[in-house]
């Protein structure tokens, strides 16, 4: 059995401990949670069943015994939560994006090595259902070798309701969201070479960024033009879910609208529908991301259980947050910019 806390209770935390509270036939326990805010812990652990209530998370790392911790809290708390459970010996999976500077994820990644305790993102849109599909298909060679994609996330849905904090942040969709299709880009045409990129502030009552559109050169050639907006109006909004037109030497696979997946290889078509699971607890238009969330666990717990590291180990998340920041000088600069490490 494995036994998991959950630091952490708010926007988006239901999603996870309603992902582990799945897992459970794959032998997962929810034990604890902890927020700062007293009465969403007790609500979490009311809604759940878990026993374990805690306010700090040093309290609950020194009551229970815990084989997992889950950070699923604000960007700003993810460094000294990750210090507290690594030099603790739990396992860690913290949420992303994995911190606002490239040094703080280095200094995680690092310390993680140093004392030998896995530490994992929870980078989840790799793990949605159509481009878990997409991957299958060019991982097979059916498309031949991959050369070019387009990867875009346009919405104008309110992300600002549910993440109030959000309208301050001075860097915003590169770090909220750019990290995510960013992420995407590199699972499918490996690591970058340099990154182009045009932000624009669309929107007046925010502090950041709304809008980015970047151009990545891939290591071994490929090209790649990554979209994410907050500030997409039209209809139908698709959020969330994202779009992918990816070719190869012999064909093409484009994910499209409502999960339809075009294949082309040598000359011939085909269409497979790649819905993602629908649980109860699930909802539209959310459940693509929830049963992603479900798959990221599931990933990052086989890996640890088997002693291995997972696809978004945090040494791998390094690299997506080099391409951000990456990202964000080219922007300023106005010129391609090659990511750090």
């Amino acid at each position: 059995m494995t036994r998991v806390g959950v630091i952490g209770c708010g926007f988006f935390a239901g999603n996870h401990l309603n992902a582990w509270k799945q897992l459970a036939g794959e032998g997962v326990e929810l034990v604890a949670v902890c927020d700062m805010d007293a009465g969403k812990a007790r609500a979490a652990a009311e809604a759940f069943g878990i026993a374990g209530v805690y306010g700090d998370g040093a309290a609950m790392l020194a009551a229970e015994k815990l084989d997992l911790v889950d950070i699923v809290t604000q960007v700003r708390s993810h460094k000294p939560l990750v210090e507290l459970c690594l030099n603790a010996g739990v396992p860690t999976i913290v949420q992303k994006p994995f911190a606002l500077s490239l040094d703080d994820c280095v200094a995680m990644r690092d310390l993680s090595a140093r004392v030998g305790v896995p530490l994992a993102v929870h980078e989840n849109f790799r793990f949605q259902a159509p481009l878990q599909l997409a991957k299958r298909i060019l991982d097979s060679g059916e498309i031949g070798q991959a050369n070019w994609a387009r990867i875009n996330f346009r919405t104008a849905h309110d992300i600002y309701t549910g993440q109030p904090y959000l309208r301050t942040e001075e860097k915003l969709v590169i770090n909220d969201l750019g990290v995510h299709v960013l992420d995407v880009a590199r699972f499918f045409l490996g690591e970058a070479r340099h990154i182009s990129a045009e932000t624009q502030h669309r929107r007046t009552d925010i502090a950041g960024e709304d809008t980015a559109t970047m151009l990545v050169r891939h290591e071994f050639g490929a090209v790649s033009v990554v979209e994410c907006t907050y500030e997409a109006r039209r209809l139908p909004d698709l959020f969330p879910q994202v779009l992918l037109e990816l070719e190869g030497t012999r064909g093409s696979v484009v994910v499209k609208a409502n999960y339809e997946v075009v294949v082309t290889a040598d000359g011939a078509a085909r269409t497979i529908t790649a819905e993602p699971d629908v649980q109860p607890w699930m909802q539209q238009p959310w459940n693509v991301v929830q049963d992603s969330v479900v798959a990221t666990c599931a990933h990052i717990l086989k890996a640890y259980r088997a002693g291995e590291m997972p696809g978004v180990s945090a040494a791998d998340n390094v690299k997506t947050i080099a391409l951000c920041e990456a990202a964000y000088e080219a922007a300023e600069r106005e010129v391609a910019v090659r990511p750090r490490g």
